[in-house]
């Protein structure tokens, strides 16, 4: 939705105009005042009302995170034993 909101806004641009745009609305200063809103609007939507979907979304992106952090190391282990099987080792 981010993205479509931002292609729309480039779209009726020049090309010269693109870099100050941009500049403009990825700051940092813009960059903290989205972030700070969007904690705002999660403590509001599910903090505050004591709602237990806080403890999945932590349990689920975690779960997710701690995946794609161990991916490259299982393509690897994969790799080698493939090689393996195709060359006679262990």
């Amino acid at each position: 939705m981010a993205m479509r909101r931002v292609y729309s806004e480039i779209k009726g641009k020049k090309v010269k105009e693109i870099p100050g745009y941009i500049k403009s609305t990825f700051s940092v200063e813009t960059i903290k005042t989205s972030v700070k809103k969007s904690l705002d609007n999660y403590n509001d939507k599910y903090i505050q009302t004591s709602s237990v979907d806080p403890l999945l979304h932590i349990c689920f992106y975690g779960m997710a995170f701690s995946y794609l952090v161990a991916l490259p190391n299982e393509r690897r282990h994969l790799e080698h034993q493939q090689h393996a099987k195709e060359h006679g080792g262990h």
